[in-house]
């Protein structure tokens, strides 16, 4: 009310199509180089240059996931779209990440829906300093896992599909060119949602570092691979704002942020939950729903 100028960012981000088709491509052209790599270097390369893209590719199915490639009149297409987004990750995940997703900002850590907290298994296992460091490690195991456990749905055709365009590619780029460029798809998979400096935002989103504070935003320079998903507080506040735009708002409405407790280092933000005994995957805030839920 106070800023109607924001009204005017929510509007689809085009440039998101041809970033994802440059990144789609880049990983292509990297299947092709490393299958002739000796292991040491597929997997070299796997971690420097393949985690990185598939992390941000990640992120760019999360801004699809909000219809801000081709905006929400057109969801089907950014469903599609997602599903092309997936293909380089070599693991089906965009369309089951779109229904979860909408289920953490509709009920941002409602126990038994926002699929984002922990179990109750990772926050009592997971409390020593090696522990964390190892909960850190297998991160995309327990974000694969977890909705089963705690919200598991029916699957949807479009899932299935997601699934089979998926599979298709994936036996394509080994008919193609064999084990190892398909090696270096997973492990770029695996490793950037790991132990790697961009997964510094899975922790720093929403654990409780400070008591009463539960979503806090990251301006570093991390944030020009991630779409700006750094900025946390603001994306929650707008979700229908493109990740571009989202500087934006915080400039616009720097009253509301400029004094909210924030991080400039992801990395220090991974080296803290390790070593701080304070803190474990218990430090969410976690609430019980009441009233109707309505659920994708």
């Amino acid at each position: 009310a106070k800023h109607p100028e924001i009204k005017a960012l929510m509007k689809p981000d085009t440039n998101l199509i041809w970033v994802v088709l440059l990144m789609v491509l880049a990983q292509l052209v990297a299947f092709y180089l490393v299958k002739d790599l000796d292991w040491k270097w597929v997997l070299f390369w796997a971690y420097v240059f393949g985690s990185c893209v598939s992390h941000s590719m990640t992120l760019a199915i999360h801004e699809i996931s909000h219809n801000s490639a081709f905006g929400n009149r057109k969801a089907m297409w950014n469903r599609w779209f997602g599903i092309f987004a997936n293909l380089p990750l070599g693991v089906p995940y965009s369309i089951s990440f779109k229904r979860y997703h909408m289920d953490h900002h509709r009920y941002l850590g409602g126990d038994g829906i926002d699929v984002d907290i922990p179990t109750n298994f990772e926050g009592w296992f997971f409390c020593t300093r090696f522990r964390k460091f190892m909960w850190i490690v297998l991160q995309p195991l327990f974000y694969a896992i977890r909705p089963l456990c705690i919200n598991p749905k029916p699957i949807t055709h479009l899932e299935i599909i997601n699934l089979l365009a998926q599979l298709s590619f994936d036996v394509a780029i080994y008919y193609l060119w064999g084990v190892k460029s398909v090696c270096y798809m997973l492990a770029g998979s695996v490793l950037g949602l790991g132990l790697h400096p961009i997964s510094g935002h899975f922790i720093a989103e929403h654990y409780m570092f400070l008591k009463g504070h539960e979503t806090y935003s990251y301006y570093g320079p991390l944030n020009l691979l991630t779409f700006n998903v750094g900025y946390h507080n603001e994306h929650h506040d707008f979700p229908n704002i493109p990740g571009k735009s989202l500087p934006l708002v915080k400039k616009i409405a720097a009253e509301y942020y400029d004094n909210l407790p924030q991080y400039n280092s992801w990395i220090k933000v991974l080296y803290d939950f390790v070593m701080d005994d304070t803190i474990s995957p218990y430090s969410r805030m976690k609430r019980q729903l009441k009233g109707e839920v309505k659920q994708d």
